[in-house]
């Protein structure tokens, strides 16, 4: 049957926030302010980085959900998927709550990890469907020299036409925009800014940017490879204002789109998917498969049947997180309200 997830935010993390992940659950912050909760990890399989098991989601009975998945990964994933992709979900789903601008920073390419760090499953595509209204980083204006982007970090620069940040194109979101995150480029999420973050299930960043925050960036910015080596998974290329705005899909566009499924741009679907469900005292049927559950707004029930016919209703408000797995078999979406189903990519 379905699972309605508990919170995950991982404590003591570098930059502030939270408070808008509690209020969007509806439940009191386990800590004053200022917060440094600011992520809420859903179906997590992929523990914090150098943090084990820090990060990973545990089922209602106290089981973590990467053991579940490896003791029955057909019941979990479906049959195709494993053949297609193994044990792995290929998935994580995280709300996030910057309240703080976060530091500039890039995530690599699957290919690039493959190359130096080996013992990892995946690089870090990523996305994020924006819930309030803000700004966001993303992308370098014009080219850098590979020398002038490490003399920037190590510097500092980050302020000013020619900082780090001030190289980037700056986006204003509003509520229901879909920004993809290609691996490489460079981005930032700006202060005040809530999301729900669909992602590869990994925990790599290159940080160029750490002054203000509550880490060591000369020593960990660089994923323990010297800053030549993690400069090289960087889009170093400057794209145009035309291209980036590109990669963000907002509702109006979404109305237009005709091939396609996700919220996002097509490309990322090699990455993952993510679905927007609008009901209005209507129903609509979620096809089986592994796949987390936001719920942004409403009343809803999330039913679905056993082998034996017998069927489970949920009910879900605002602020859900829920897990379904393959063998939960088609689950049906009754009432009022918004929901998001994010999935990995389709098995081939």
């Amino acid at each position: 049957m379905p699972t309605i997830l508990p919170a995950n935010q991982p404590p003591a993390r570098f930059y502030r926030g939270g408070a808008q992940i509690n209020a969007l659950r509806g439940t009191p912050s386990s800590q004053e302010e200022p917060c440094f909760e600011p992520e809420d990890w859903v179906g997590s399989t992929t523990s914090c980085s150098g943090s084990h098991p820090l990060g990973l989601t545990r089922l209602p009975n106290g089981r973590l959900l990467a053991d579940a998945i490896r003791q029955d990964p057909e019941y979990w994933l479906g049959e195709d998927h494993v053949r297609a992709f193994g044990v792995d979900t290929k998935l994580l789903v995280k709300l996030l709550d910057a309240g703080q601008r976060l530091p500039v920073h890039a995530h690599p390419h699957d290919d690039w990890v493959k190359q130096y760090l080996p013992t990892q499953a995946h690089g870090k595509a990523e996305a994020w469907y924006i819930l309030t209204l803000g700004e966001v980083y993303l992308g370098l204006k014009e080219d850098v020299e590979a020398a002038t982007l490490k003399q920037l970090t190590l510097d500092q620069r980050i302020q000013g036409p020619d900082g780090l940040l001030g190289r980037l194109h700056r986006l204003e979101v509003k509520p229901g925009d879909a920004v993809y995150v290609p691996p490489g480029y460079l981005h930032a999420v700006g202060q005040g800014v809530l999301v729900v973050e669909v992602q590869e299930p990994a925990d790599l960043s290159i940080l160029l940017e750490w002054t203000g925050f509550d880490l060591d960036g000369l020593r960990d910015g660089h994923l323990g490879l010297g800053w030549d080596t993690a400069l090289t998974a960087v889009e170093i290329r400057g794209y145009g204002r035309e291209h980036i705005e590109q990669l963000v899909v907002t509702k109006e566009k979404r109305a237009e789109k005709i091939s396609g499924k996700s919220v996002f741009v097509e490309s990322s679907e090699e990455y993952f998917v993510m679905e927007e469900i609008q009901l209005e005292d209507t129903s609509k049927t979620i096809s089986p498969g592994f796949a987390l559950l936001v719920v942004l707004d409403g009343n809803l029930t999330l039913s679905t049947s056993n082998a034996n016919g017998k069927e489970t209703s949920t009910p879900l408000t605002k602020g859900n997180t829920v897990l379904l797995a393959h063998g939960d078999g088609p689950a049906r979406l009754d009432g009022r309200g918004q929901i998001l189903v994010a999935r990995p990519p389709k098995a081939e």
